[in-house]
């Protein structure tokens, strides 16, 4: 049975599946609220992993290169509710509310947790929409973004400094950066934005940094952590292939042998 994957209006997403499945890399640019309705979701980011579990409210930072497996509940079935909170309506909410930030979050990235009663209700107050029984207006999208907001803030006045830092996101060490996220297959500008960067600077300051450019980096260092794995770890290629950032297997296995003149199996 096929999985649904729906946009109920422009900023909740509604995700249902039956079996285990692989999603593909994402970049998050806007922080977005997430509840675990049935089953789970194994996410993979630079800085680990996290499991989250059912009736689980999960809280994602924006600008995150996220991966994620979805596994279904005993019952046989996944459902995950989304809803993007755009810095539009958060600027607006600030403004309106004399919520000034001076400080960014300092926390950890593991921001989820159990819902209160306010929260739990929230997301279950969104069931009409996702089964088509209402259909959200403008208007009553908008409420819905910010009727989240409030609940977020009640449940957690810190959230504050995560929801309202609306500075701009500042030049990193680009080395250290890509060397923690190379797998990820993303375009080149996703990579720049997160180094805080335009693509002509990312580009630029990438061959000043590596001695080649971004293609042909991201392309070696996949190669050697596959022949490592391969080699060291004897792994097969089926298994983690994707999470190398290659697309397809056949093209692993060609650019494995154009670099290395021979394949996985004479390589073990």
């Amino acid at each position: 049975m096929e999985g649904r994957h729906e946009i109920i209006f422009d900023r909740l997403v509604y995700s249902c599946v039956f079996e285990k499945h692989r999603g593909y890399e994402e970049f998050y640019p806007e922080h977005f609220l997430g509840f675990q309705l049935s089953g789970e979701t194994h996410a993979f980011y630079a800085n680990g992993n996290i499991v989250i579990p059912e009736n689980t409210v999960v809280l994602v930072r924006k600008n995150q290169l996220i991966r994620t497996i979805k596994y279904p509940s005993k019952s046989g079935k996944y459902q995950f509710i989304s809803i993007t909170l755009d810095k539009e309506t958060l600027q607006k909410y600030a403004l309106e509310n004399k919520i000034v930030v001076k400080n960014s979050y300092e926390g950890k990235q593991k921001l989820f947790f159990e819902p209160d009663d306010f929260l739990h209700n929230y997301f279950i107050s969104l069931a009409p929409y996702i089964n088509k029984k209402k259909e959200a207006t403008p208007r009553l999208a908008n409420l819905k973004i910010r009727e989240a907001i409030e609940l977020l803030l009640q449940s957690n006045p810190d959230f504050k400094n995560i929801l309202f830092d609306f500075s701009a996101p500042y030049k990193i060490d680009l080395e250290k950066f890509m060397n923690r996220n190379y797998m990820f297959n993303v375009p080149l500008e996703s990579f720049a934005k997160l180094t805080g960067r335009s693509l002509s600077g990312f580009k630029r300051d990438f061959i000043k940094t590596f001695n080649i450019s971004p293609k042909q980096w991201l392309r070696e260092k996949r190669l050697e952590e596959a022949y490592y794995l391969v080699r060291y770890k004897q792994q097969k290629p089926s298994d983690f292939y994707m999470d190398l950032g290659f697309e397809n297997l056949s093209h692993f296995y060609f650019s494995f042998k154009q670099k290395f003149g021979m394949t996985t199996s004479e390589v073990r």
